[in-house]
């Protein structure tokens, strides 16, 4: 083993402390970036697999009521793949043993088999079946909030008339990822839930026979939607449309992308504190290092070292450091991601789970994190691999002092003598004092970010 390798394993063995409370740190941005990553990844793949599997739709519109006859103009328009039309309204619901008033989202579906969009996963039972208008399918999370399953029933008041209703499955809707009851702000399960129901049985319960008041649409690839939703919205204007949407802005979609855009946000702002501070960290540690290794880089450079060789020693000291913060940084990321991923597929009901990390997840973390590294001791580094070896034979010379502006002010003399020694280290080192005060103001910041989710939601 060559003489600056021992070196170096004697000095992380005398620096064994601060090397792991920079390998922590470091390990923890780590692990943000990999969490971050990962998740993102497999909510991305998750969302798309679940959409493209159930046919979710990528137009939407309403009306207040349309013919059946118009479908065939809808399916002339260039770019549209398929058409489901259907029926939904918003019913009142009574639930036995929950004293509060619910509300159900009513959507007609095929009887005895699934539509042509937005299809449904069955996790219980079956789908409505012909000539059974009482039967519905309910949306899992409602059938969970009140302890339902298939073979139970509830009534109904559908346009002024009270029905008892029959549960016969239990679903789950890429249209319903994130259930929202009208003018709700966040998900209420006990008060709101969503439910499947015949086609024939709304008809008649609305008065819609042969017609709709909801349509969800199929694009071909590459169709703009903006400009299929132009000519929809002239087809439906005299029935009473109020404006078709792209999937872009379905409330559920909505929602989940804007989750994904908040992975994407988490992925760069947590892991920069912690990287900046690691940085900062490696800086101070290199520099009290060097500092006390001043004869002996005298001797190195006396024994025919080159500056470069130097300068690499102390370099490979820095990514020894980040090394245990990536080895650990890579296990907490990997399990914390498919934690984050499995609380993700609970909250947003995802039928499957595709939680498979690139390995450029981990090599992004390795890279950056070696950077911040780096980056952080690149001065120090670069005084070590300058330092000439007669200048670093001596002792450092001793800081030069100069009078501050508070000195002579009559400020000072009320003031006791530690407090003047504190004003003096900071006036005399104010970059010292401003990146001391950014460090602790980067970890209050995280603390906040982290805590004021509970008061939000509260």
């Amino acid at each position: 083993m060559r003489a600056l390798n021992k070196k170096l394993l004697r000095n992380l063995w005398k620096l064994r402390g601060q090397v792991l409370a920079i390998g922590i740190v470091i390990a923890s941005g780590v692990a943000v970036l990999v969490m971050s990553l990962s998740a993102l990844q497999a909510l991305t793949e998750t969302t798309e697999a679940y959409y493209e599997r159930q046919r979710f739709g990528e137009v939407f519109a309403s009306v207040k009521r349309a013919p059946q006859r118009l479908i065939e103009q809808i399916r002339t328009i260039p770019g549209v793949r398929s058409v489901d039309h259907r029926i939904k309204y918003l019913a009142t619901l009574s639930i036995e043993g929950f004293e509060e008033p619910v509300i159900g989202q009513l959507v007609s579906i095929p009887e005895g088999r699934q539509p042509r969009l937005n299809q449904l996963v069955l996790r219980e039972g079956r789908l409505v079946s012909p000539g059974h208008p009482d039967e519905v399918v309910l949306s899992e999370p409602f059938a969970e909030a009140h302890g339902m399953q298939p073979g139970d029933s509830f009534e109904a008041l559908m346009n002024s008339n009270l029905r008892t209703l029959t549960v016969v499955g239990v679903a789950l809707s890429p249209e319903y990822v994130y259930t929202i009851g009208p003018g709700a702000l966040m998900p209420d399960d006990l008060r709101f839930g969503v439910m499947w129901i015949g086609r024939e049985a709304l008809e008649a319960a609305y008065d819609l026979d042969g017609a709709f008041n909801d349509l969800s649409l199929g694009l071909l690839h590459g169709t703009n939607p903006q400009d299929v939703i132009e000519r929809l919205d002239k087809l439906l204007e005299r029935y009473g449309g109020t404006g078709a949407i792209p999937r872009a802005d379905q409330i559920s979609n909505w929602f989940l992308m804007n989750e994904i855009e908040m992975q994407k946000t988490m992925s760069t702002i947590l892991p920069s504190i912690f990287l900046a501070v690691a940085a900062f960290l490696n800086n101070m540690v290199l520099g009290r290092l060097i500092a006390t290794d001043r004869s002996e880089i005298g001797l190195m450079k006396a024994f025919g070292y080159s500056n470069t060789q130097v300068g690499w020693h102390y370099a490979k000291l820095v990514m020894a450091m980040a090394g245990v913060g990536i080895l650990l940084g890579w296990a907490a990321g990997a399990w914390l991601g498919r934690v984050n991923t499995e609380i993700y597929a609970e909250f947003y009901r995802f039928p499957l789970l595709i939680f498979r990390p690139d390995p450029g997840v981990f090599a992004i973390g390795a890279l950056v994190s070696l950077i911040a590294a780096l980056a952080g001791s690149l001065g120090a580094v670069r005084l070590a691999a300058n330092l000439p070896p007669a200048e670093a034979m001596m002792p450092p010379a001793p800081p030069l002092y100069r009078k501050t502006r508070i000195s002579g002010s009559r400020f000072i003399l009320w003031l006791d003598q530690p407090t003047r020694i504190i004003l003096r280290q900071i006036v005399r080192a104010p970059i010292k004092a401003l990146f001391t005060s950014l460090g602790v103001a980067c970890s209050v910041a995280v603390m906040i970010m982290a805590l004021q989710w509970l008061d939000s939601i509260e």
